[in-house]
């Protein structure tokens, strides 16, 4: 009854957003203003849902509740519970994103009763000249960036990078952080929606309204030590498990399937989250088969020890992700 899970993408409205979500990654966007997707959630009041084969229309919590182990992993579940513990999203910014950072577990717990945020970046899409905001761009302390911000001059404590298709980076909590304008990311974060906003382009909405700012929380929460070493290098090689980064939260890896290749999973004792960053091709298990398109996230069971990935014609490139 456990078979590769797809699921109906929620979907977010951002001042920020744009229109890549659907003429990119073709999700069922009615404005021109969806900046976010979240592909596999369990954040309270917005709960996955399945969109594909016998368990169509019931909710990740549920199943999770019913098969435990069998679908998260033997080591994941005793750990969790009934909570999914990454939260994975498509992201599109037509506008620069505020400038931000998310709290750690100790003070997300102390503060919220939540996980903290650590999220890793992987560039789908970018127009050219687009940058990303990662960390301070020289040393800084807590005297010297309030000092800063208090005389609206942030920006120039802020580490600016040009990106392009396939740069990734790790966001570890307490870095400051901002995704530019031209923007398509693929998010893989710890279950947590908790964001210190600290500056908003001065920014407002329709009706000449700022956005609510975090200054105070993210004082505590700030981490001055990052040093600026939040891009991740890795291999690209073709129809092999690149390791793109492996922290306590999640592994990832990039796959770049070039006709075929076969991946085992006997060894993880986790689920296995396949997100198509390009291409399209099918997924082949014991039990049936399952179609991969550009923008599509899958839930490998845990239970399912192998897969047998095939690409069309162009090529395939996924972003493997699981817990160790």
């Amino acid at each position: 009854m456990l078979y590769p899970l797809k699921f109906h993408p929620i979907l977010k409205e951002k001042i920020w957003g744009g229109t890549k979500l659907k003429t990119i990654l073709n999700k069922p966007c009615v404005s021109g203003t969806t900046g976010e997707s979240w592909e596999i959630s369990t954040v309270p009041d917005n709960i996955s849902r399945v969109s594909n084969g016998v368990h169509q229309g019931i909710t990740l919590k549920e199943l999770i509740t019913k098969y435990k182990g069998d679908l998260v992993g033997k080591n994941v579940y005793p750990s969790f519970g009934d909570t999914f513990p990454l939260l994975i999203k498509y992201i599109d910014a037509t506008q620069d994103l505020s400038v931000q950072l998310h709290p750690g577990d100790t003070l997300a717990k102390k503060r919220h009763n939540s996980f903290g945020k650590t999220e890793m970046w992987y560039v789908v899409q970018a127009d050219p000249g687009t940058q990303l905001i990662v960390d301070f761009k020289k040393k800084t302390d807590k005297e010297a960036y309030q000092v800063y911000l208090e005389n609206n001059k942030l920006v120039d404590l802020l580490n600016f990078e040009t990106i392009s298709k396939g740069d990734s980076y790790m966001i570890k909590a307490g870095t400051i952080h901002a995704i530019g304008k031209g923007a398509l990311i693929a998010e893989i974060q710890q279950t947590s929606d908790i964001t210190y906003r600290v500056y908003d382009w001065d920014r407002t909405d329709d009706d000449g309204n700022a956005r609510a700012l975090h200054t105070e929380q993210a004082i505590d929460a700030l981490n001055f030590e990052t040093n600026n070493n939040c891009k991740l290098s890795f291999e690209k090689n073709s129809n092999a498990v690149n390791e793109v980064a492996s922290i306590p939260y999640f592994t990832t890896n990039f796959i770049n399937v070039v006709s075929s290749f076969e991946r085992n999973y006997e060894e993880i004792p986790s689920f296995i989250i396949l997100m198509c960053v390009e291409g399209n091709g099918t997924l082949t298990f014991d039990g049936g088969t399952e179609t991969i398109t550009l923008g599509d996230t899958v839930l490998i069971p845990s239970v399912i020890e192998k897969i047998f990935l095939e690409e069309d014609s162009g090529g395939m490139k996924l972003l493997e992700v699981y817990i160790k």
